[in-house]
């Protein structure tokens, strides 16, 4: 492992964390929002999105190494990344109210499929994840600095 392997490995999370951020910030700030999507004549109400991670793609070079047998710990840490942004397919709220300007015939509004105290759970793991890799990457500035140190 290189020095800097573990930092950018944290780097690759922080990045992946931000994303998610946004991306439930975007849930909630659309959590009422009934005219997203126009399709087929009629709008659409917002579809909650959410990310889709996997493991940062490996080189063939390390792939290689690795089925060789070479005992190279670099190969199997890659972090984290994007690999999609998907809608959730669960179905649309209804809720009663016949004074809204999208009610259909019965008085029913279509809203969103977002639960705002799902976003707000999804939130504050995020965001604790967030803390933990900025904390990891605290502590590896801090050996770095100490090991500098050394050297005088």
């Amino acid at each position: 492992m290189n020095l800097f392997q573990s930092m950018n490995i944290t780097s690759t999370a922080l990045t992946t964390n931000r994303l998610r951020m946004d991306v439930i910030s975007s849930n909630m700030a659309n959590a009422d929002s009934t005219r997203a999507e126009f399709v087929d004549g009629e709008w659409q109400p917002y579809t909650r999105k959410m990310v889709a991670l996997q493991p940062k793609a490996r080189s063939f070079q390390s792939i290689l190494s690795q089925t060789m047998g070479k005992n190279d710990h670099e190969t199997s840490m890659n972090g984290v990344e994007v690999k999609e942004i998907v809608e959730d397919d669960s179905p649309f709220r209804m809720e009663y109210d016949p004074s809204h300007p999208d009610a259909n015939e019965e008085g029913y509004v279509v809203l969103p499929n977002v639960d705002p105290l799902k976003e707000t759970i999804n939130l504050m793991a995020v965001t604790r994840s967030y803390e933990a890799n900025v904390t990891v990457m605290n502590a590896a500035k801090s050996m770095y600095m100490k090991a500098l140190e050394i050297g005088k």
